[in-house]
């Protein structure tokens, strides 16, 4: 089935003409062999009915700071290795976890440890390589966060660094690498913390991921992006296809390489039963894309954005940018015998990055649906009258339990540009000032030693003893950002067109979430407490534009940063990383992170 036959409904073939194994390698994700979850782990214990107690719930307990300690540790195993796969039917060599594309689901309970040793096998040629737990709060434990050059050194080729760090908080995230643009490789995977529930369903389906997807090594790509390159255009670089759940088909008469290609290499699956009500954990696992979620004939509920439970509110399309997710209920309202299907198309025009294939299609069949048939669903996409660069309207992102943020201690403001520099290499820009990292001395382990003194490409933001931070972020450039803030709940006051005039919206409990969009030619204003001494990134999440350097560290709380308990592997992990490149000098052509 190639991408234009598919939008000839009801007369294409499901069948996929390759395995699951040659598609995704061991991953069981866009098979219906794919389990649901559970409300939550239950090889622990129970207190009131639930592992956090029976009186935490979404509407009086905030999933940042009111984990419990569960004393319970659950332990993941990692193998980073290089491995052949091909998603939708285009073969080529990626970065795999344990042979996985995605990688392997990592699940816990609010306030279990979460335990993560990786094994550095990649060869062939070697890197070094990282893992980051997006969104995860990481108090007290920020050497875990997974970004090299600021809390860590990258882990060495034949190397292994066992992360460690509390569930905290709880709903839907994912994992990945943070060594250069690694990640676009296939470094990923999805996270589920179960934790108190904010709205009542039937069945969770668990994660639903959608990417873009690049044909070419991500190092191929990121050599174009911030290289010196006759045709600027490829700066922008296009993608070759978006997935669901690591999924779709590729119309291999349109490849440019000579790489072996199969069509109609098959679509992602799901169950759905009729009256009953479904959870989707929506992520936005891409390089650089923006997703327009949505399933013909449905109405979606939005109950959380991020980590974050909302007040529901209905819609037919949902935006997610990369790094974002949005944890939706769909009421199988079908007949049993109905199929349908799930769409996610890639947003197009100036203010984003374009694609080649920009619609994904996965299927979902109703209890009855033959799911062996050729013959595809005859469903209609709903109309899409969302604004192309934008997430949902502020105004509904409401949070289940109120919190009001106070007038700042201190204001920052970040404004945004890009340059050609002399090189005509590409670097993007906060306050004229462009990131690079340097892997072998990371900024906290510097900061833990007494040093608050960096070098300018650092981009080291000191708001010293602060107890809130506000941060006005100015768009020059007519393409929008994923702006994504690690280590903390963030406040979104506002975000628009044009310039910020002082409004908040819903100032009394604004909405909250650990990455926004920041528009084309536009503001975007974010507040946090400032309650988690380390050095913490915020960063643009479209991956060639974080490698061009649009990123900026917080260093928050310097005396506090000398009392944390770094551990001695986080040295040790710094040696081993020394001793690789004083024979190995990586080729770190871009910001690193």
């Amino acid at each position: 089935m190639t991408i234009a036959s598919i939008l000839i409904l009801g007369t294409t073939t499901l069948a996929a003409a390759l395995s699951q194994q040659e598609t995704n390698g061991g991953s069981e994700f866009g098979t219906l062999d794919a389990h649901t979850l559970p409300a939550f782990l239950t090889n622990n214990p129970v207190v009131g009915g639930s592992p956090w107690g029976g009186s935490k719930n979404a509407y009086n307990s905030d999933g940042y700071y009111d984990a419990p300690n569960t004393g319970v540790i659950r332990s993941y195993d990692f193998k980073i290795a290089r491995g052949t796969v091909a998603p939708d039917g285009y073969e080529k060599e990626s970065l795999l976890i344990n042979g996985q594309y995605p990688g392997p689901l990592i699940e816990a309970n609010w306030g279990d440890t979460i335990q993560v040793t990786v094994h550095n096998a990649i060869t062939d040629p070697p890197e070094g390589t990282t893992l980051h737990w997006h969104g995860q709060r990481q108090h007290n434990s920020e050497w875990s966060d997974g970004v090299p050059s600021v809390n860590m050194c990258p882990i060495a080729p034949g190397h292994t660094y066992t992360y460690s760090f509390q569930a905290n908080p709880y709903g839907t995230s994912w994992y990945h690498s943070h060594y250069s643009s690694q990640y676009a490789e296939g470094l990923w995977g999805p996270m589920v913390i179960h934790g108190p529930r904010s709205a009542t369903y039937d069945v969770d389906l668990g994660p639903v991921t959608l990417n873009d997807y690049f044909h070419r090594s991500y190092f191929d790509v990121l050599t174009d992006v911030v290289g010196n390159v006759t045709e600027r255009a490829r700066r922008r670089p296009v993608s070759d296809n978006n997935l669901i759940n690591g999924k779709m088909n590729f119309d291999c008469g349109n490849s440019t390489t000579t790489a072996k290609c199969t069509n109609d290499a098959g679509l992602a699956k799901f169950h759905f039963t009729s009256g009953k009500t479904h959870l989707l954990r929506v992520l936005n696992t891409g390089s650089q894309g923006i997703q327009k979620f949505s399933i013909d004939g449905h109405m979606m509920t939005v109950i959380a954005t991020d980590f974050v439970p909302v007040q529901p509110y209905n819609t037919t399309v949902v935006t997610v940018a990369v790094g974002q997710r949005t944890d939706v209920l769909v009421k199988a309202t079908g007949k049993p015998t109905d199929m349908v299907w799930m769409r996610s198309k890639l947003a197009q025009g100036p203010c984003t990055e374009a694609s080649r294939n920009p619609l994904a299609l996965a299927v979902i069949y109703y209890e009855q649906a033959n799911t062996t048939g050729a013959r595809s669903p005859n469903s209609t996409a709903h109309v899409d009258t969302t604004d192309p660069c934008s997430n949902d309207d502020l105004a509904k992102q409401v949070p289940a339990m109120k919190q009001t943020p106070g007038d700042p201690a201190t204001t920052i403001t970040m404004n945004v540009s890009l340059t050609i520099n002399s090189t005509d290499n590409l670097l993007w820009l906060i306050n004229n000032q462009t990131f690079r990292g340097d892997y072998n001395k990371p900024s906290l382990l510097l900061a833990k030693a007494g040093n608050t003194s960096f070098p300018p490409e650092r981009n080291m933001y000191n708001i010293g003893t602060a107890k809130s931070v506000r941060v006005i972020i100015k768009n020059a450039i007519p393409t929008s950002h994923p702006w994504h803030f690690h280590g903390h709940e963030v406040f979104i006051l506002a975000a628009g067109k044009g310039t910020w005039d002082g409004t908040i919206v819903n100032p009394s409990n604004p909405a909250r979430r650990d990455t926004q969009m920041l528009p084309a030619a536009g503001y975007l204003v974010l507040q946090w407490n400032s309650d988690n001494p380390g050095i913490w990134p915020l960063h643009c999440h479209n991956a060639w534009h974080l490698s061009g350097g649009l990123y900026a560290n917080i260093l928050e709380n310097p005396a506090g940063i000398e009392a944390l308990p770094i551990p001695s592997t986080s040295y040790q992990v710094c040696r081993d990383w020394a001793d690789f490149t004083g024979t190995a000098l990586p080729n770190q052509i871009d910001s690193g992170v």
